[in-house]
């Protein structure tokens, strides 16, 4: 069978992290994602970003642009526009992850590309908008998570603000703004008609307090940071040390609190007026927490684990390379294999989203400028020469 997305085809005008992940996504479920980048300033910039960084693309930029193929067009330039402008007319989506204010000057929207294609539907990811005072104002994950409340939150009340050790906003970023697109092009296939679609890192990451933000705003009561990773108000939902390591516990149902006091042998805690409801136990949380430390440290994770899990949710604390080493993660689909020219023999983390029966094909990121050619020839109608002269002339 063909893949869902097969015959979709999304110009792609991203760099570094957040549009590059959410149109891999694209990729990977058969989209055709044509990265378009500006060989005068060396294409995308995560070309030579981070380790293992091969004289002209990196590891970093391998991650996120997976499935895709690369056409070389400087936007700036009269001739570069034209050719933009005859692709849009054969494809469904124009793409871009710039800042607020850059795509209406680039003609990206779609007031400018409408008269091109009625259909065409414009997403702009971005950090703040396109609209608004901080439209012109760039923005990265980590300062995100700075000014929504994110690092407010993270570690334990005694340190200073931490951020979380992944870019949580930039790749939630990257999946509202294909999945905007993906709705815009749903329309567009009924009606015809086409949209600019706007989506923000800030809009992001506020709607991801979601809980944290309601209680905010309708108790005032404001979100803090708690000890051991602990829920707000389920009690026990936390991490424990354990003799050997560290086990995350989450009683998010009373039958949960019961096992595990059954398990613990300690059916006398379930009986316990103070620990007898979510309230009563968040109320009493210190002296409960602090029987539970004295019964989790008498036994190693494994042996907890063997005893808990099916009953109680539970999860060993791992380190990445302890979960990445994990042989399920393989035999789910979520460690994937190819050959790289440049690399050899990659591994890759796989798309999440599954479709059973069907077997994702992986492709190595393309070299700057890999499918210039084919893309004007064939989708163009362009001659050798063409394309030739404009090389020569610093177009393509």
């Amino acid at each position: 069978m063909s893949m869902p997305l097969e015959g979709l085809r999304i110009l792609s005008v991203s760099q570094f992290g957040a549009g590059p992940f959410g149109t891999m996504a694209l990729a990977d479920m058969g989209a055709e994602i044509i990265k378009i980048e500006d060989r005068s300033v060396g294409g995308d910039v995560a070309r030579g970003q981070g380790p293992a960084h091969r004289t002209v693309d990196s590891l970093y930029f391998q991650c996120f642009n997976r499935n895709k193929r690369s056409l070389s067009l400087n936007l700036s330039v009269p001739p570069g526009k034209a050719i933009f402008h005859r692709l849009v007319q054969v494809s469904h989506g124009v793409f871009n992850n710039l800042r607020g204010d850059v795509p209406a000057k680039l003609g990206l929207t779609y007031s400018a590309l409408k008269q091109f294609n009625p259909a065409i539907v414009c997403c702009s990811l971005s950090a703040y908008g396109t609209t608004g005072p901080q439209a012109a104002m760039p923005g990265y994950d980590p300062l995100l998570q700075a000014s929504e409340g994110y690092m407010s939150v993270t570690g334990t009340p005694d340190e200073p603000p931490a951020k979380c050790g992944v870019s949580v906003i930039d790749f939630a970023g990257g999946f509202a703004g294909v999945l905007g697109t993906m709705a815009g092009i749903y329309r567009a296939q009924r009606t015809g008609i086409g949209c600019d679609v706007d989506v923000s890192l800030r809009d992001t990451a506020v709607s991801m307090l979601n809980y944290l933000a309601v209680w905010y705003l309708n108790l005032g009561l404001p979100p803090e940071k708690t000890v051991d990773s602990a829920h707000a108000t389920l009690v026990p939902s936390q991490t424990f040390r354990t003799r050997d390591g560290y086990i995350a516990i989450f009683c998010g149902k009373e039958k949960f609190w019961k096992n595990l006091c059954e398990i613990m042998d300690r059916t006398d805690l379930s009986c316990d007026p103070r620990f007898s409801s979510f309230d009563q136990r968040l109320q009493h949380k210190q002296i409960l927490i602090s029987i539970l430390q004295r019964e989790f440290a008498a036994k190693p994770t494994a042996e907890w684990m063997s005893l808990l899990v099916g009953k109680v949710p539970c999860a060993p604390v791992r380190t990445i390379a302890e979960t990445l080493d994990d042989p399920t993660l393989k035999e789910n689909g979520m460690i994937v294999e190819f050959d790289h020219p440049l690399f050899g023999k990659m591994r890759e983390v796989g798309c999440p989203i599954k479709f059973p029966g069907e077997t994702m094909e992986n492709r190595p990121c393309p070299p700057l400028g890999h499918d210039t050619e084919d893309i004007l020839t064939n989708y163009l109608g362009m001659r050798a020469d063409e394309v030739q002269t404009l090389r020569e002339q610093g177009v393509v």
